[in-house]
């Protein structure tokens, strides 16, 4: 319910948007058609369809248009997104305190990708991943966090608002937003239950941001890193995954 009211509320800014770029559009062709008043009588025909540089103008109005047009649409869709998903039943909202090892505060410049992580540590919940993150504030022992970590057993707890960034994908923490899967022993293969959770995230998360099957990625397509494990050393795995995403 909540992933298609965000899409209608974009469809209906974009539909203002465009009835903005139409509406500026016609009222600078009327402009440049309108005769010449008396006392311009003598350049009259300087205001002609035909000519170069009022169709340079008219092109150059359009395009300012068009882009005034479609930073509105971006900001109405993204003034839609809800930085904290408490109003989500299957999300646990429990986030760690503003701190300089594990959540900065720092706002995010955008959101271009999500990146799926595991924690590395075979049998932890999420609860405890999450606890960790919060426990750095203190022990400075690490720089490392997430926006969401989902347990074995299905559980997602969001850590970090989805307008700021977090400490996980190195050189794209300015512009994605991260997701710590559990997994239950070595390989780092996810049990159905995260796969399902994870599924819904991020369909919930792509239709949000209005990210495609080139938006989802792997920590180990920012950095080489084998992360996710399993998925980054199996890629058949990783494809079989991602397609469950965006099924058709």
């Amino acid at each position: 319910m909540g992933s298609t009211l965000l899409r209608g509320i974009r469809i209906l800014a974009i539909a203002v948007a465009a009835g903005l770029l139409v509406g500026l559009v016609w009222l600078f062709t009327e402009y440049a058609q309108l005769p010449a008043t008396a006392a311009d009588s003598d350049t009259a025909e300087v205001v002609d369809s035909d000519d170069p540089a009022d169709n340079q103008a008219l092109a150059d109005a359009a395009a300012l248009a068009e882009s005034a047009a479609e930073a509105a649409a971006e900001a109405a869709a993204e003034a839609s997104v809800p930085t904290v998903l408490d109003d989500l039943d299957w999300v646990t909202v429990d986030l760690i305190p503003v701190n300089e090892y594990s959540r900065p505060g720092d706002a995010l410049d955008a959101v271009n990708a999500i990146v799926i992580h595991y924690t590395g540590n075979p049998g932890t919940t999420a609860q405890q991943n999450r606890d960790y993150f919060a426990s750095l504030a203190d022990t400075g022992a690490d720089s490392v966090s997430s926006h969401f970590v989902i347990g074995t057993d299905g559980t997602i707890i969001q850590c970090i608002p989805l307008d700021e960034k977090s400490y996980c994908s190195n050189d794209r923490n300015h512009d994605t937003i991260s997701i710590e899967c559990c997994h239950p022993d070595a390989t780092g293969e996810f049990t159905q239950e995260t796969i399902d959770s994870l599924v819904k995230l991020v369909q919930y998360l792509a239709d949000c941001y209005g990210l495609d099957e080139d938006g989802v990625i792997r920590h180990y397509d920012v950095t080489g890193k084998l992360c996710p494990y399993y998925y980054a050393t199996n890629e058949e795995a990783w494809l079989e995954l991602k397609a469950l995403f965006f099924p058709g």
